[in-house]
């Protein structure tokens, strides 16, 4: 794999990494399989190319695409909380709802950025060679936002939203709005996804209504991979899992698609996700098995030794 397709790779796992950790505050923390990322991710894309089209600081228009995507993560919530749809169903209802709704945003199924200054041309990076300076402004961010959580999380809000998850029932016995914190978490989760595609549309040159299909499946992929690699009770563990399983994840696709000796090509891609997200699933469990086998087998040595 050449420098360039290693790059281009960390960019996109990077980028992805803000969705795994917006899927894991969702999945993990508050127990909420939450679809709206299918839509939230694009929705992100949509606004910040229409802002910056239309001459918004680029800083802003990502901004405003973080509040987009909480905006869709409360509307899913209320559709659960309030109205009582179970949740897979207000996510999909969410999620379709999006797909016009990033429509009417842009105006046109897509939002090209040609010649339009983006966030990665803030800073002076002048001096990081010419693959690497976007791969650089977006493991800062990432960087930043991992911490922002790793704080928020042990906070008193952060601790009854995580508890709000684990035991809901318990939660509400000790006087805690689990509802409010139910739409809290959906927000936040759906606005960093927003952001992700923000950040996507912005270092692709364009947004595109379609874009955001499959980024359930990767986001989920994520987190598993990281889990697995990065097995641990604390959030500071969850959350740098999440980050080195989306790029883990995209390495692995980036080697796959540009392999001589494996074939695969680009219409291969939802293949290879498939095939990862399987795999990603299935270790967890074959690790347990094998670790029952191997101190079964020891307690067995141990006992005939002992005779």
């Amino acid at each position: 794999m050449t420098a360039i397709a290693f790059a281009g790779a960390l960019e996109i796992g990077l980028i992805f990494a803000l969705v795994a950790l917006g899927v894991f505050i969702s999945f993990r923390v508050i127990n909420f399989p939450d679809l709206t990322v299918d839509g939230s991710f694009p929705l992100g894309g949509a606004v910040v190319a229409t802002a910056l089209v239309m001459g918004w600081h680029p800083m802003l228009a990502t901004l405003a695409a973080f509040v987009a995507g909480a905006l869709s993560g409360l509307v899913t919530g209320w559709l659960h909380v309030k109205l009582k749809i179970m949740q897979l169903l207000a996510g999909i209802l969410m999620m379709i709802a999006l797909y016009s709704i990033n429509l009417r945003v842009m105006g046109k199924p897509n939002e090209p950025l040609l010649n339009t200054p983006t966030i990665f041309q803030l800073l002076p990076l002048d001096f990081i060679p010419e693959p690497w300076g976007t791969a650089v402004v977006l493991l800062v961010l990432t960087l930043l936002i991992k911490f922002a959580l790793d704080w928020y999380f042990a906070s008193e809000s952060g601790l009854a939203m995580r508890a709000t998850g684990g035991n809901a029932r318990m939660t509400r016995a000790v006087g805690v709005s689990t509802d409010r914190l139910s739409l809290a978490a959906l927000a936040l989760s759906n606005g960093i996804v927003a952001v992700a595609g923000a950040l996507f549309a912005q270092s692709q040159g364009g947004a595109d209504v379609s874009m955001g299909i499959g980024t359930i499946v990767i986001g989920l992929a994520a987190v598993i991979i990281g889990e697995t690699i990065l097995p641990g009770r604390t959030i500071a563990i969850a959350t740098l899992g999440c980050i080195v399983g989306a790029v883990l994840y995209r390495m692995l696709i980036a080697l796959g698609l540009n392999s001589d000796f494996i074939g695969l090509k680009a219409q291969d891609l939802n293949l290879v996700t498939a095939v990862l997200v399987a795999v990603a699933l299935v270790l967890p469990a074959s690790r347990r098995y094998l670790v029952r086998r191997f101190t079964r087998a020891g307690g067995v040595r141990k006992e005939a030794s002992t005779c």
